[in-house]
């Protein structure tokens, strides 16, 4: 049975690290889905309440329940504009979906930030008009990753979660 793990939180927060570790520790067969790769560089829509990224997304999820043992969607994903595809996705995987929600202070993204590749690509007051305090989803439920905590850290919450 196919697992879904879904990582969300600020920009800079280290989703797509995570995401990228997990995949690499457990093998083949395991599909990363990122929200910035399907709306910026597949279909360079912006992101919004009716992003056309949506679509694909939903479709990639479905792709990945039916092939994959193990797909890790990650993003910003802001609640307010993602609730109906967690919706699906929860209705997709069932029982069979786990929640990490990086709940870090708007300092300790921009830290983090500083150190990404892309850090040119956008500044400041994009950061800042992305960034929302405390965007939990209420229809799963999402365990809390904090500054304290490294990739290693998370990486291991994760695998000892979905195996438990």
């Amino acid at each position: 049975m196919s697992k879904l793990i879904i990582i969300r939180g600020n920009s800079g927060s280290g989703k797509t690290t995570v995401a990228k570790a997990l995949q690499q520790k457990l093998g083949h067969n395991i599909m990363v889905i990122s929200q910035d790769v399907v709306r910026r560089d597949i279909l360079r829509v912006k992101d919004g309440p009716d992003t056309k990224a949506l679509p694909l997304l939903s479709e990639l999820l479905v792709y990945g329940k039916n092939n994959c043992e193990i797909v890790v969607l990650e993003g910003i994903l802001y609640s307010k504009w993602y609730n109906e595809l967690i919706g699906f996705a929860k209705k997709l995987y069932g029982s069979q979906i786990w929640g990490y929600y990086y709940d870090l202070s708007f300092e300790e993204t921009l830290i983090k930030h500083n150190t990404k590749i892309n850090r040119d690509d956008f500044g400041i007051k994009k950061i800042k008009k992305w960034w929302h305090e405390k965007d939990y989803i209420k229809i799963i439920p999402e365990k809390t990753v904090t500054k304290d905590m490294s990739i290693t850290d998370v990486v291991e919450m994760i695998i000892n979660d979905i195996f438990r």
